[in-house]
C-alpha cells in the first residue's frame, strides 16, 4: 500500500483568485495569497489573512 505524504496533495487554487470560505460567509470575500501543497493563504475582506488547510476545507471559487 502507498503512503500519501503531504506534497502529493496539490490545491487547485492559485494566487490572485477571489474565494469564499463555505463556513464563514461573514469573512467576506478573499484573495488567494499562496497556495502551497495543502496550505492556502487567503487575505478576507472582514477576517484578514487566514492559513486554511485545503484537505479540510474547500474554498468556493467566485
Amino acid at each position: 500500500m502507498k503512503r500519501v505524504t503531504e506534497d502529493a496533495f496539490h490545491s487547485f487554487l492559485e494566487p490572485g483568485q477571489w474565494v469564499r470560505h463555505p463556513d464563514h460567509p461573514e469573512w467576506g470575500d478573499g484573495q488567494v495569497q499562496s497556495a502551497i501543497s495543502h496550505r492556502v493563504t487567503v487575505n478576507f475582506l472582514h477576517m484578514g489573512k487566514v492559513v486554511i488547510d485545503a484537505r479540510v476545507v474547500t474554498l468556493a471559487v467566485i
